[in-house]
């Protein structure tokens, strides 16, 4: 992991935007959006600074990777017994269970969220794209509402996206529709044979997605549903070229694509 997959990471870990790091580090949002998304070569050594001051994390490892040790813990000795040998592994065996740990603690996460969650919960009020409007019934029906903005965010050329127009709809509530936080409906044929035009997108809304996953993406403005390639969008339609993200001024991840609901 490099210096950026280290920042991603506490940022993500500390559940803080991208506009909320801005403005915590007074860095231009458009100016933090590139240097996040690699496209600064040589970011100032001063927004490096105040981005580890915001994210609680020395610039040593920031930079190395080596972490403070500040936390004083003491080890079992299963637990002692388990970093050495985890130290004993080479790059695949470690990456194997950084991958076990991670679906582990994926998995723990949705069962103490489902053990926090209501039987009946009230109607949130409508908000901005992002924000759930659910409704949980008694646990054999499993079903809530989301809001399905209607505005088709662009699997062609593009489109704006914003919230003037949106409606809410009721979705089954189970394991694969659980991070929907909303719904977007598909213009365009560039994602196709996966996604037709029309068909209604689930989307767990974050900043930043991984390469090879596919995302709502915000450009100057304009939004677009894509796969993210790091330095451009692609379409699944090989009809469709690449779009390259160094030529848009504001680039923006506004959620990332989890399913679609089936057609009736």
């Amino acid at each position: 992991m490099d210096y950026l997959g280290r920042i991603k990471a506490e940022k993500s870990k500390k559940k803080i935007t991208n506009e909320q790091l801005s403005e915590l580090t007074g860095i231009p949002l458009s100016t933090l959006s590139k240097i996040l998304a690699g496209f600064s070569e040589s970011p100032k050594f001063s927004n490096i600074v105040a981005i580890c001051e915001v994210l609680g994390c020395s610039l040593d490892y920031i930079v190395s990777g080596i972490p403070e040790n500040t936390n004083n813990y003491t080890l079992e000795p299963d637990e002692m017994k388990f970093i050495e040998e985890y130290r004993r592994l080479d790059q695949h065996g470690r990456e194997t269970v950084r991958a076990v740990l991670d679906k582990e603690i994926e998995r723990l996460t949705v069962e103490e969220y489902r053990s926090a969650a209501s039987p009946r919960a009230k109607i949130l009020p409508a908000g901005r794209v992002g924000r759930t409007v659910a409704v949980r019934g008694e646990p054999e029906y499993a079903r809530r509402r989301i809001l399905l903005y209607n505005l088709p965010v662009s699997a062609g050329p593009g489109e704006y996206l914003d919230d003037s127009a949106a409606e809410e709809i009721t979705i089954p509530d189970n394991a694969k529709t659980a991070d929907a936080d909303f719904a977007l409906r598909v213009g365009g044929d560039s994602m196709e044979p996966k996604y037709r035009d029309g068909d209604i997108l689930l989307v767990q809304h974050c900043d930043e997605v991984q390469n090879g996953e596919a995302a709502i993406y915000l450009l100057d403005g304009e939004g677009y549903f894509k796969i993210y390639g790091g330095d451009r969008l692609l379409s699944l339609n090989p009809e469709y070229g690449d779009i390259l993200l160094k030529n848009f001024t504001e680039v923006r991840c506004a959620g990332r694509v989890i399913g679609k609901l089936r057609r009736k």
